[in-house]
């Protein structure tokens, strides 16, 4: 190394010589960052270090100490016992913990963070305890609020020996795409790390049912799940809480939860009660481009209706399968404001007009708004696991011409004994797949053998000719896709939008 550094030593003053003797003026040149003021972009101030050290030490790191199960795959064999776990001995458990982030919100140490980060990591584990480690490290046992999994929000209480700092929600509906924002927090146990960047997006879905979080590239890591997202003003507009990373790590896209949506949340659980939804008892898809096509409308501007729960809001309103819901409460639905958020938001018991398409027609209804029943009861009425329908061969021949060519689909009429077969309803009427080309969008959206389709663009198929028919006219209306109405064994009709060929 000594080497090294006297060799680029010896490299340098050569070069230094050259320079010398090459410039007459070499006395009045200086350094190009010599003497520059210090800059900052428009909006942002030349140094985030005095509103750091304000907002800082109302960051918290949250760990948690889990019980987990440990389970022997030897057991019941001659080898159980090399685990310790031999017949008559209770399953072993080993210790866990978890590492995130969380902010204060009151001088008494009520403290926001993620729901994830004080819950179990593994099936089979319990939380035997949480911990709150301040900027001074100072620790204090937590006690757990109140959660709401559905927005990944959790609200915990310390008793702190004095008042603490806190910082207070601001208004994330002001916020806009480039607007600069901070994150505090403790990724991969690094306390107190402060990173920056700007909102990349709002609104922004990743799947969930309440999805409308702040996008972000500022550098958000594991561990930073739980800390607050702020703006130029110190306000927390967020809650960090997802990263989307192809290897674990930052990529530049992370997400927070929106105060506009955490803070309302929040209040509740800090008053020990749960969280409640509005709910009108309907399955809805989005409106993409092939089910927009298929209906002839444009994509994106409201959400399908595909099955309707007996004798909730929805049903009682007069609203159907197969319509279309543009708006609810004077609120359109679009993708970034879904109609299970703008639902869920109304309060329970209210009134709510609710405008909708029906076979191209605009139709307005009014709705009472229930409340949403637990995850447990939803399932009950969400679409079960698939089945597979028997391997029967049928004499029938398959498929009319325009449905082949176009769908890629060969199906028959429904018979008393292939009714029986699939275990559907006795008056069920339409026509039953008995096979489908899978190299066809048809075959891509998963239509199969056993299929029954019950309509085709809202009008009912008793024979292949009337799905025939379908087709043509679609076909000759110049649309790309048609809406089949489909049903199978076990599960409620739904609606699918499938692309003709060569479409």
């Amino acid at each position: 190394m000594r080497y090294a550094y006297a060799l680029t030593g010896a490299l340098l003053l050569g070069g230094t010589a050259i320079a010398v003797t090459s410039s007459p003026n070499v006395g009045a040149q200086i350094a190009q960052n010599e003497g520059m003021q210090a800059a900052a972009p428009a909006g942002a101030p030349a140094s985030l270090a005095d509103m750091v050290e304000k907002l800082q030490p109302a960051v918290v790191n949250i760990s948690t100490r889990q019980r987990v199960q440990v389970q022997n795959p030897f057991a019941g064999t001659p080898f159980g016992d090399l685990f310790g776990q031999g017949q008559g001995t209770k399953p072993q458990t080993r210790q866990a913990q978890s590492l995130g982030s969380g902010f204060i919100i009151s001088a008494d140490g009520y403290i926001v963070t993620n729901n994830h980060v004080v819950s179990a990591g593994a099936e089979g584990a319990s939380v035997d305890s949480i911990t709150v480690t301040l900027t001074n490290r100072e620790e204090y046992p937590a006690k757990l609020i109140g959660r709401d999994p559905a927005t990944d929000i959790a609200v915990l209480k310390i008793e702190p020996k004095k008042a603490l700092p806190f910082v207070k929600f601001g208004d994330s509906t002001k916020a806009r795409v480039g607007d600069w924002v901070i994150a505090i927090g403790n990724p991969f146990a690094l306390s107190g790390t402060v990173t920056a960047g700007i909102i990349s997006a709002v609104h922004r879905g990743t799947g969930g049912t309440y999805d409308k979080f702040i996008q972000t590239d500022a550098s958000i890591n594991q561990g930073n799940s739980g800390g607050p997202m702020f703006d130029m003003r110190g306000n927390v507009i967020g809650i960090n809480s997802q990263i989307l990373s192809p290897s674990g790590g930052n990529v530049g896209i992370g997400f927070a939860i929106p105060s506009e949506q955490a803070a309302p949340i929040v209040d509740t659980l800090r008053r020990g009660q749960s969280v409640k939804r509005g709910y009108l008892g309907i399955q809805i898809s989005p409106l993409g481009e092939d089910l927009a096509d298929s209906l002839g409308l444009a994509k994106n501007r409201g959400e399908f209706v595909q099955g309707v729960e007996p004798g909730k809001g929805a049903d009682r309103a007069g609203i159907k399968a197969g319509d279309v819901i543009v708006s609810v409460a004077g609120q359109e639905v679009t993708p970034d404001q879904n109609l299970s958020s703008i639902v869920a938001s109304q309060p329970i018991g209210s009134r709510v007009p609710i405008v909708l398409l029906r076979n191209g027609q605009r139709q307005t209804v009014t709705a009472i708004v229930g409340q949403r029943p637990s995850e447990d009861e939803l399932n009950s009425f969400a679409q079960q696991q698939d089945d597979d329908f028997s391997q029967q061969q049928d004499d029938q021949s398959g498929g009319g011409q325009a449905t082949q060519q176009s769908l890629g689909i060969s199906a028959i009429p429904l018979t008393p004994n292939i009714v029986r077969q699939l275990g559907i309803a006795a008056d069920t009427r339409g026509i039953v797949i008995t096979a489908v080309d899978s190299s066809t969008d048809a075959g891509a959206k998963g239509l199969r053998r056993g299929d029954v389709i019950i309509t085709a663009n809202n009008r009912p198929v008793a024979s292949q000719a009337d799905l025939d028919a379908a087709v043509r006219q679609v076909s000759s209306q110049g649309r790309n896709a048609i809406l089949l109405q489909v049903l199978r064994r076990g599960q409620p009709a739904v609606f699918l939008p499938v692309r003709l060929r060569n479409k």
